[in-house]
């Protein structure tokens, strides 16, 4: 993932269920009869539809949001081994999340434990120091027990003290440790007498000593594996039934040096995610930072990767660089040598799966615990590359290299960071042409561009690549945002023999670190919880289905007027000057004139920045500020021209023009020069949430002025720069509110009969199965609440509700509630 979450809602739900349920389900009030909409639903039990492959859905597990130390990976202590660094957060020093008393000095030199482990603390006599965990701190349960561990040396012996408290007093009893001579680990455990999520873990010596890997792990982890993942986690994972589980990223894989962790690269502390880097004992592993924002410390490496996916069921899917950087980076390593390496660090990482436990790499797994194979299948090759021509050459030669060792791998490409535009469209091409197996997409727009794209991948070549759409979301974890994915999902499902791998991103957030929003689980030190969007994952994941059965809908009746509202002015972390701002109507009147040789009356302020009228331009100063949105105009202007003269100052991007404004959060605009720069695009947002239209590369020059032109006529829109046409579109796709699809499963014989209604009225459908002999009652599942609903911590009404429909005939009627997701079961005769 590459794009910046410019909102990040947290949501609610609430659950109604249909009146046509039995007595076990909710029963709303009656609706009025214009709360009510009629389909029709059409089902061919005959007809031949796409195979759907157990592997469709599954999860993208990427550490953002702090999902993996402080997440999944049960380790409590944070920054156990002193390698917090300024390469990870400006504000690190290696003592972040530590408190110390007396003397305590983290050191790098020739004592350390191990030349990839290069920082140790140096403990004074009689001085200790106190770890602060994550969140509040650590989470401890009465009577459960938690596994403390630590490399020392102390060549004249020491004691250690080691104590896990709170503020109120000890959380267990203490333990004391004795140390003697050099390098070696020691083990404790606590039982803790009471609960607390503000834990502390204090480690005290009575003499000078080395301390590194200071750690505390719960018992209970997930199938109770030493070291191992965070429970509640793990098992809301395993719960979704997940195909397949992509990772490490995303962005770790794409970002930051493609050089190793060495003495001859100079300990490069940001490199690109290196599966080398992650594996075997994990006081050996290297450390890196994270391209979110903080420190990696590789406790959950490739080997625990591959064997979670093991355990939940799922097919691995890893992920390694392509040596050309992407999420903004952009730059394409020019180096045979490392190239060269890469590839071969790709070859080994199929033996550390499939390799005998003879083999070189094998034997490394092997000797970690798991001497079968992991059965690896497919392995991607980048993420999102900005610079398609650059990473197509070097992925022909990852793949050339792959197939002619490993002929049954499946290598996957990418087509960038969006949906569609010329980066997209060059990698669609040079994929086809090269004749990729499958390609992965990512985009993350608004709710309204997922109900209006259900049918994106019904004109795709059958005879193209494959699609794997890695990262998908809409741009929000409200009700509102799992109902428009799982319109679009009905879509997927549909084109199956296109889509062959799917998976929403990101996986999980703790609340308490968010770098990207939205999420599909949230949590914190002591909770977890599943978003809306969460919900929606499972109930497809969980009935999938082994063919798709050919089915077709009514459409909801479409009213769309012209595509009418005021303009704007905006910038993003950029200072600009606009003049001469001109909107004239179709016939030629003046709507409006601003050459801003006086005030700035006629504009107001929505959005951040600071704005002033100066030498006769409308200026905004603040390079910092995101979104300093103006608007002038009315709401209902339609069929207009848009003339502005805009000049960038300084700063990162260009210029922001807004049109067809009706607020802060509904408006089209002509972002020039956006992505730090690197290409323009028209966007459109839907309460908040964007999604791009159409995109071209290109940046803004300081200094210059440029005349932009917008021409709006009905829902068509044309954009010229400096008098030259650049582009163009027409909005008239619409966002399609009840969608459908019917699978059958091949085990049970049943259809599974899949309907979203995203609209606050009821749909009353008539459901014709075409002739199948079915029986009379139908397993049904709802979720249904308010559009703005959201699941949190303490409150979930985004949640199934099962039933029983007694209604079921080859031709029978169903009502689905207004905002609902429902899935019915019917068994066949």
């Amino acid at each position: 993932m590459s794009r910046t979450a410019r909102s990040r809602t947290r949501l609610r739900l609430g659950l109604t269920a249909t009146a046509l349920l039995t007595a076990a389900a909710l029963v709303p009030a009656p609706a009025h009869a214009e709360d009510v909409t009629d389909y029709t639903i059409t089902v061919d039990p005959d007809a031949e539809g796409a195979a759907i492959d157990d592997t469709m859905y599954g999860v993208f597990f990427e550490d953002i949001n702090r999902a993996a130390d402080g997440g999944l990976y049960a380790e409590l202590v944070q920054n156990r081994s002193f390698e917090y660094s300024t390469a990870d957060n400006g504000s690190y020093t290696p003592l972040t999340s530590w408190a110390t008393s007396g003397t305590a000095e983290v050191v790098s030199d020739s004592g350390r434990l191990n030349e990839r482990n290069r920082t140790y603390l140096a403990l004074g006599a009689g001085s200790s120091v106190t770890n602060a965990g994550y969140n509040t701190g650590m989470r401890v349960e009465e009577g459960k027990r938690y596994d403390f561990s630590v490399w020392a040396r102390a060549e004249s012996g020491t004691t250690l003290a080691v104590t896990l408290k709170d503020a109120a007093g000890p959380l267990a009893d203490a333990r004391r440790v004795a140390v003697k001579g050099g390098w070696a680990q020691y083990e404790a455990t606590f039982t803790a007498s009471r609960t607390s999520n503000r834990g502390r873990l204090a480690v005290a010596s009575s003499g000078a000593a080395a301390l590194d890997m200071v750690s505390l792990f719960p018992r209970e982890t997930y199938k109770n594996q030493p070291g191992g993942l965070r429970k509640d986690l793990a098992e809301k994972i395993a719960a979704l039934k997940p195909g397949f589980v992509r990772f490490p990223g995303g962005c770790l894989v794409n970002t930051g040096s493609m050089e190793d962790y060495s003495e001859s690269s100079g300990w490069q502390r940001k490199r690109s995610y290196q599966w080398k880097d992650t594996i075997g004992p994990v006081e050996e592993r290297a450390t890196n930072a994270n391209f979110w924002g903080y420190n990696q410390s590789y406790g959950l490496g490739y080997y625990e990767y591959f064997r979670f996916a093991e355990d939940i069921g799922a097919m691995p899917l890893p992920v390694v660089p392509a040596l050309v950087t992407g999420c903004g980076q952009n730059k394409a390593t020019d180096d045979p040598a490392l190239l060269e390496r890469h590839i071969q660090d790709a070859l080994d990482l199929i033996e550390f799966a499939n390799g005998p436990a003879t083999s070189t790499w094998g034997k490394v797994r092997a000797e970690m615990g798991h001497p079968r194979p992991f059965g690896l299948t497919h392995i991607g090759v980048g993420n999102e590359e900005n610079l398609p021509r650059e990473f197509f050459a070097r992925f022909q030669r990852f793949r050339a290299a792959i197939e002619a060792k490993y002929p049954d791998i499946t290598v996957v490409s990418n087509s960038g960071p969006d949906d569609s535009g010329t980066t997209f469209e060059t990698a669609w091409q040079l994929n086809r042409e090269g004749k990729v197996d499958m390609v992965d997409e990512h985009y993350y727009n608004s709710p309204q561009w997922f109900l209006q794209n259900n049918d994106r991948y019904d004109s795709y070549d059958r005879s193209g690549p494959k699609v794997f759409l890695g990262e998908y979301a809409s741009q929000g974890n409200a009700w509102k945002n799992g109902l428009a994915e799982a319109a679009f999902m009905t879509g997927l499902e549909r084109n199956a023999d296109i889509v062959e791998l799917a998976s929403y991103a990101p996986l999980l957030a703790n609340e308490d670190y968010v770098q990207w929003s939205p999420d599909m689980i949230w949590f914190n030190n002591h909770a977890s919880w599943g978003s809306a969007d969460y919900e929606v994952q499972k109930l497809f994941m969980t009935n999938v289905g082994d063919r798709v059965v050919p089915s077709r809908a009514s459409t909801t009746p479409n009213v769309s007027g012209p595509l009418s509202g005021a303009v704007g002015l905006s910038t993003w972390a950029t200072s600009a000057a606009y003049d001469d701002v001109q909107v004239t109507a179709a016939d030629g009147t003046t709507l409006l004139s601003d050459d801003f040789s006086g005030d700035a009356a006629q504009w107001t302020h929505s959005g951040g920045g600071s704005w002033s009228v100066r030498d006769g331009q409308y200026v905004q100063t603040d390079e910092a500020a995101e979104n300093t949105l103006v608007t002038a105009g009315d709401p209902a202007w339609h069929d207009y021209d848009l003339h502005v003269k805009a000049t960038k100052k300084a700063g990162k991007e260009g210029f922001l023009v807004a049109f067809g404004v009706k607020d802060t959060g509904n408006h089209y605009w002509w972002n020039l020069g956006g992505w730090n720069n690197t290409q323009s695009a028209v966007e459109q947002a839907t309460d908040g949430a964007k999604s791009t239209l159409i995109s071209k590369a290109g940046s803004i020059e300081t200094g210059r002025a440029y005349d932009i032109d917008i021409k709006v006529r009905g829902r068509q829109v044309t954009l010229y720069l400096d008098g030259r046409e650049w582009g163009g579109f027409t909005d008239d796709k619409p966002a399609e509110p009840f969608r459908q699809v019917v699978t059958e499963d091949a085990r049970t014989g049943e259809l599974i009969v899949k309907v979203v209604n995203a609209q606050p009225a009821e749909a009353r459908t008539a459901i014709d199965l075409g002739g199948a002999k079915v029986a009379s009652r139908a397993r049904v599942t709802t979720l249904a609440a308010d559009a703005e609903a959201v699941n949190t911590e303490t409150d979930s009404p985004v949640t199934p509700v099962t039933s029983t429909f007694r209604g079921v005939a080859n031709e029978f009627t169903y009502t689905f509630p207004a905002h609902s997701v429902t899935f019915l079961r019917i068994a066949r005769r």
